[in-house]
């Protein structure tokens, strides 16, 4: 694990959930990239910025391992931090867990670093430096 994790705070609402009354499971990968946006955000990068210059993060991969279900009205901190980067590839780890560290989801994406016409494109080092703070980051 990284030496600091970004959290993202966010209550539960009614049109995430089943009729049992639990997060519904495709849900989750809503609430990960409301997350994710926000740590680009926290980066300085929010996802406007990185549109502007040209460069989007399409998720390649996702793995997701449920171990708890979330219900309505719970509040969720969500934990992300790099688990790799390089100029080309970014791998996001996160874990969706209650206020007292209760785990209902853990999670890693797979990113690859293009145009916005969806053609390879190296991230800038300045924010490939921004993301050091949240991981030993492997560089090419």
């Amino acid at each position: 694990m990284p030496g600091e994790i970004f959290r993202h705070h966010q209550r539960v609402i009614y049109a995430q959930c089943t009729i049992g009354n639990h997060v519904y499971h495709s849900r989750y990968l809503d609430i990960l990239e409301a997350a994710r946006g926000e740590f680009m955000r926290a980066l300085g990068y929010p996802l406007l910025r990185l549109q502007e210059e040209n460069l989007i993060f399409p998720v390649v991969e996702a793995r997701i391992r449920y171990r708890a279900p979330a219900r309505y009205d719970d509040e969720l901190v969500i934990e992300v931090w790099i688990k790799n980067a390089t100029r080309i590839r970014l791998t996001v780890a996160a874990r969706v867990v209650s206020p007292e560290g209760k785990i209902y989801v853990e999670a890693e994406t797979d990113h690859v670093s293009t145009s916005i016409d969806e053609k390879p494109k190296r991230m800038p080092q300045e924010l490939l430096d921004a993301c050091e703070r949240f991981s030993a980051i492997a560089t090419d």
